[in-house]
């Protein structure tokens, strides 16, 4: 192995795996960085359904992935944010909205005192932005005409996650010029300095390489198997360990489709709901410490039915999870993406957003020498490691300040014992301003500080605020109407969200 960072080497396909062969292939390539994936043959990939960030648009764009072709192959709808359905009381109509556009003059003026002073009974996303209204409509975020990519309101993706990976693989292999070798890695072997020097695979012999990316999964066969990286456990903070989840029919096939992910609270856990093309994608996430699996499979499907799914939904897949993330993530020349390097709940659908950053990270500055790798990787591992914290944080914001009191569940989240000590200073802050750009200090955060105002706000959080005075009300008073106005726009010039899925996948959309 010389010192020049030649060949990269990926092991596990999947989503993260060929992402991650994507950016990196599509950035580098033309420096002469070769890139080979090894994807085993006979292991599915876990992914039961997938809801991205809008960074999902710049990162398929980037790897020159047609959008029209995204939809049409992966069954992919368009997500405008999440639903958030019994998580602050439970009582009837007991939902609040975290939209992906940011509230009409963030930054410019305190919103957040004109909302409490003047509008205090509107749910506070509802008065900033338009896309709490065009979501519950089911209209969609752009237009038939609109560009590849481009938007009217800010916007992600949900797609069939086993549909997605050979998606990618495809476009990787036959543009992109990755080496796709399918076969099963059997041994890892190592190089004197402790380095992976290759990996050894049943029928294709040895892939040797300069920088291997772990890929495969919960299982972390290179960084954790043999490089013996433990996981940070955050089971002490978020208690959901397990997931059931199923496919289920649209009892109409014409019928409408969310353009949100809507996230329904139960006894002890909560159930996501996915609206692809073809069908939805509907789980529950639960903590066995609170409900077992028989509670959580019977809420489950009652879920189903009640939202006009089938009484039998077949099988339910079971998914178990530890809470937590990799002590480090870049070990030598060890790199772990995605569910190697961590998982926790699949709340506000950081996964992918995670890999989508590692991915781009490792591209955009990927060592040219060995020497070098020791430098960029203790830069990753500080990155990333804030980038988890702050997830974890945000996630358990979410739990800390329900108001509700009917399990055990709950009442554990919302024990301040559980909260994280930065979520506990944060909220302390927050008691007297908005979060705000001050609170979140690196150049790319995880979420932006509108991610935190919605969801606070949204909890039923509400500050103690000195009054506004009439200019600083008067300022927020004229971005509030503008808000108003570009609602009503909107919702009539937006067409419904099938309407539109149908016409990309019959005609696409027009290239920039």
């Amino acid at each position: 192995m010389s010192g020049r960072v030649e060949h990269v080497v990926i092991v596990g396909g999947g989503s993260a795996g060929w992402l991650v062969a994507g950016v990196v292939a599509a950035r580098q390539r033309a420096n002469g960085l070769r890139v080979s994936l090894l994807e085993s043959p006979e292991r599915p990939p876990i992914g039961v359904g997938e809801g991205t960030w809008p960074s999902m648009r710049d990162t398929l764009r980037t790897i020159g992935v047609a959008e029209s072709d995204l939809v049409r192959e992966c069954d992919a709808t368009f997500k405008q944010g999440s639903r958030f359905d019994g998580w602050v009381s439970g009582a009837a109509g007991d939902s609040y909205f975290h939209p992906f556009t940011l509230p009409q003059g963030f930054g410019d003026v305190d919103l957040v005192a004109a909302w409490l002073q003047q509008h205090a009974t509107l749910p506070f996303a509802d008065l900033v932005g338009p896309q709490p209204h065009v979501a519950a409509r089911g209209l969609a975020p752009k237009q038939a005409q609109t560009p590849e990519y481009a938007s009217v309101a800010n916007y992600a993706y949900h797609f069939d996650a086993a549909k997605f990976g050979p998606f990618l693989r495809r476009h990787c292999v036959e543009h992109l010029g990755v080496h796709h070798v399918a076969d099963e890695m059997t041994a890892i072997i190592s190089a004197e300095n402790g380095d992976i020097a290759a990996v050894r695979t049943r029928d294709r012999g040895e892939i040797a390489g300069d920088l291997f990316i772990d890929c495969t999964g919960m299982a972390a066969l290179l960084l954790g198997g043999h490089c013996g990286v433990g996981i940070v456990a955050q089971s002490h903070v978020l208690f959901c360990d397990s997931a059931l989840a199923l496919q289920v029919p649209y009892a109409d096939a014409a019928g409408p489709i969310a353009s949100q992910t809507i996230a329904t609270a139960q006894t002890g856990g909560w159930i996501w709901d996915i609206g692809l093309s073809t069908r939805r994608g509907v789980g529950h996430v639960f903590s066995r410490a609170h409900v077992d699996d028989e509670t959580a499979e019977r809420e489950l499907r009652a879920h189903v039915q009640a939202s006009g799914g089938p009484a039998d939904a077949g099988p339910a897949r079971t998914i178990r999870f530890t809470p937590g993330h990799r002590r480090e993530f870049w070990h030598r020349n060890c790199v772990a993406v995605g569910l190697a390097a961590g998982f926790v709940e699949p709340l506000e659908a950081s996964a992918l957003a995670l890999v989508e950053m590692s991915a781009h990270a490792l591209a955009e500055d990927m060592p040219a020498t060995r020497e070098a790798m020791a430098i960029v990787g203790r830069r990753f591992n500080e990155a990333f490691t804030y980038r988890w914290s702050r997830i974890v944080d945000f996630l358990k914001l979410h739990y800390a300040l329900t108001k509700r009191n009917d399990s055990a569940f709950w009442r554990d989240h919302a024990d301040a014992a559980s909260w994280p000590e930065r979520l506990a200073e944060l909220l302390l802050l927050w008691r007297h301003r908005a979060p705000s750009r001050h609170d979140f200090g690196r150049v790319e955060e995880v979420f932006p500080a509108a991610s935190w105002q919605y969801v606070l706000y949204g909890m039923g959080f509400r500050p103690q605020r000195a009054a506004a005075d009439a200019t600083e009300l008067a300022a927020a008073d004229g971005h509030l109407r503008e808000a108003a106005d570009l609602t009503r726009r909107m919702l009539r010039a937006l067409p419904d969200h099938r309407a539109l899925v149908e016409h990309v996948r019959r005609h696409g959309f027009s290239r920039i």
